[in-house]
């Protein structure tokens, strides 16, 4: 329902008068907006309660007539560019959509409504079924003797077994880096020149041996040891290079491993 206004040049629904104002039909000028809002409070005052859409619809409605009449009432520049004028009707064309939009969400409401409105008055069936049914239905506790109820009683509390999480597949870690570069500082002096499979001899763990190879690359990056490898997938090489005391003792300590 949209509000029904009177005024000196048009009387009738407010959303005709907005129609009349964009199609110029109407001097926006000649329609008293402040009398507009007097007349619709005294109308919400005179209602038992506030009707929500209403209330909605006209606000838009009057929001939409006081955006126009205030640009029209404002100075306008002498050498105005057209296309400030599309600007301004394509903004009317906006909020006049924004008008259909409420009008469309407030008719969905009202079938929705009514639809609920005729659920309330549907009822269920309460009734049971029928005696010529209920013959026919199944027995369902037809050759249930007293030791099959036993048997699943027991195995309802029957102890179950507790279930096992298998982490084999799970690498856990038995030597770190640090430890390993550790442990080549003290172990390659003495070699000087030796191969990779040397220095891997007597690891059968896969993660040993790749941690064994992470510390010869550290070792590498600090200039502990010379890596050689003549062609891919060659005899790697390791050559120990000697350098200070001090150097020696940090890396030991795991403070050049990353």
């Amino acid at each position: 329902m949209v509000y029904a206004v009177a005024t000196p040049v048009f009387a009738g629904p407010l959303d005709v008068l907005l129609q009349l104002v964009n199609a110029q039909d109407v001097d926006i000028y000649e329609i008293p907006l402040t009398e507009v809002v007097d007349g619709f409070l005294d109308h919400l005052a005179s209602l038992d309660g506030l009707d929500l859409e209403l209330a909605t619809e006209f606000l838009l409605i009057a929001a939409i007539l006081i955006e126009l009449k205030s640009r029209r009432l404002l100075p306008v520049p002498e050498a105005i560019v057209d296309d400030e004028e599309i600007a301004g009707g394509d903004e009317r064309d906006l909020l006049l959509s924004r008008l259909l939009e409420c009008a469309t969400f407030g008719a969905a409401g009202r079938s929705l409504q009514v639809v609920l409105d005729a659920a309330r008055r549907s009822v269920p069936r309460q009734a049971g079924m029928e005696e010529r049914f209920a013959r026919a239905a199944p027995d369902l506790l037809s050759g249930v003797t007293p030791d099959h109820v036993r048997a699943a009683f027991a195995r309802a509390i029957a102890a179950r077994a507790v279930p096992i999480v298998d982490l084999g597949h799970v690498v856990v870690d038995r030597v770190s880096v640090a430890e390993a570069v550790a442990a080549l500082i003290d172990e390659l002096p003495a070699l000087g020149r030796a191969t990779f499979r040397r220095i891997t001899e007597g690891l059968d763990d896969r993660m040993e041996i790749i941690v064994r190879f992470l510390a010869l690359l550290e070792l590498c990056k600090q200039g502990r040891v010379h890596l050689d490898q003549g062609e891919n997938f060659g005899e790697l090489t390791v050559q120990w290079e000697e350098r200070e005391p001090a150097l020696s003792a940090a890396l030991a300590t795991g403070e050049g491993a990353g």
